[in-house]
């Protein structure tokens, strides 16, 4: 192989590995003074805003609204953890009610409204409904603003001095994946939990049960999973993932989600060395009968982080499988379920036993999963055993 030759190729694979990739430059700006708000016991409330680092042309969304939470009583400025909430929240309960967690433990907390979310929402639309749209170019623009008002919020937290050292961040759903791209992209985060989230924005576009009209309207025209890849490669966490320098962080995974697939979430996983992962054996939804323990987990691993020691993942981790759908069986004839899984019959949950209540009877449903929710299986009810087929999707 010539010289030439040689140089062509070093040339092409750095021109690939930089092809479609962002920097996400943050300018630095001068901020205004914080506002305290209404506090509870134990922690200190405070609001800031500042304008976004990229404007979208619509005002309220591109004012940056962060809410910060410190413990009340504290000898020392508080490592900080920031906080980013799921898809169409329409408040902060969740979040609020882990940076009190968090407060309880000596750290503080920041909870940032994503773009199009909640104070950041135009006139007119539900909050979050102009996150998502079937066009790569405005998705680019919104992932790209998202990680820009981290870095922003990064900024705004370093400057007050009532703050100490920058802990990590924390993402649920959508959150989790701005996390992603986010940590990949600012080193000052070392330490993350991603909870529901995952890579590769095309495959959670293209699969997930969350945002099919979107999907169907990307492929009118004339996207395919493939494409609509190449046109958010700017924006893919995974092209920036594993980082230079690697941090510790905690990846939750639900083993049904429908939502966020879980084949993106191994993916994440894979471009994380050493992350530790908790499953729960429930959908994209069932993590809200486990809420407490999860954000019980996520405080407990930013306290391990803030005191430099080993993060212990729980034993058990129980959660329960809920089902709901429809169960075509001979001879019983069809019916609409809705039951919890007994009994895994592997150690992937795809083979289980199932109590069901139906209008008529309980059916206990020993079943397999084929895909795309249909289960194939055996119903026992009234004594009687049918064959039969259910469709389900787990909460």
């Amino acid at each position: 192989m010539g010289l030439r030759t040689v140089v062509a190729l070093i040339f092409a694979i750095l021109v690939q590995l930089c092809v479609g990739q962002l920097n996400f430059e943050t300018p630095k700006v001068g901020f205004s003074n914080w506002v305290q708000q209404n506090s509870a016991a134990g922690q200190l409330e405070y609001l800031a805003s500042f304008p976004s680092a990229l404007t979208s042309g619509e005002k309220a969304n591109d004012l940056v609204q962060l809410r910060v939470f410190l413990p009340e009583e504290s000898d020392r400025p508080p490592a900080m953890v920031l906080i980013l909430h799921y898809w169409g929240a329409s408040n902060l309960r969740i979040e609020r009610a882990l940076a009190l967690d968090l407060n309880a433990r000596g750290i503080g907390a920041a909870i940032l409204s994503l773009p199009y979310h909640l104070g950041r929402t135009p006139r007119g639309y539900s909050s979050g409904q102009l996150a998502i749209q079937p066009d790569p170019k405005k998705l680019e623009a919104t992932m790209t603003q998202a990680v820009m008002d981290v870095r922003r919020s990064l900024d705004f937290l370093e400057q007050r001095t009532e703050c100490g050292r920058l802990l990590g961040i924390y993402g649920t759903s959508l959150g989790a994946i701005v996390s992603s791209l986010s940590y990949a992209n600012d080193s000052r985060l070392k330490s993350a939990v991603f909870l529901l989230g995952g890579i590769d924005l095309a495959k959670v576009l293209w699969e997930s049960s969350r945002v099919v009209p979107i999907k169907d309207e990307l492929r009118r025209k004339g996207y395919t999973e493939r494409s609509l890849r190449e046109e958010l490669q700017a924006v893919e966490p995974g092209s920036y993932l594993p980082r230079k320098e690697p941090g510790r962080t905690l990846v939750i995974r639900a083993s049904f989600d429908t939502v966020v697939p879980p084949e993106s979430t191994d993916q994440l996983v894979a471009k994380l060395p050493g992350t530790q992962v908790l499953e729960i054996d429930t959908g994209h939804y069932g993590g809200v009968f486990v809420q407490g323990r999860l954000l019980r987990a996520a405080a407990d691993f930013f306290e391990a982080v803030r005191d430099e020691k080993e993060y212990v993942l729980p034993k058990k981790f129980i959660a329960p499988t809920i089902r709901l759908g429809a169960l075509a069986s001979s001879p019983g004839g069809f019916d609409v379920v809705a039951g919890i899984d007994i009994l895994k019959l592997d150690p992937g949950g795809k083979s289980y036993a199932s109590f069901l209540l139906t209008p008529r009877s309980p059916v206990v449903w020993f079943g397999t999963t084929v895909g795309n929710g249909l289960n194939v299986g055996v119903s026992v009810s009234n004594r009687r055993v049918g064959f039969g087929l259910l469709w389900s999707t787990v909460l």
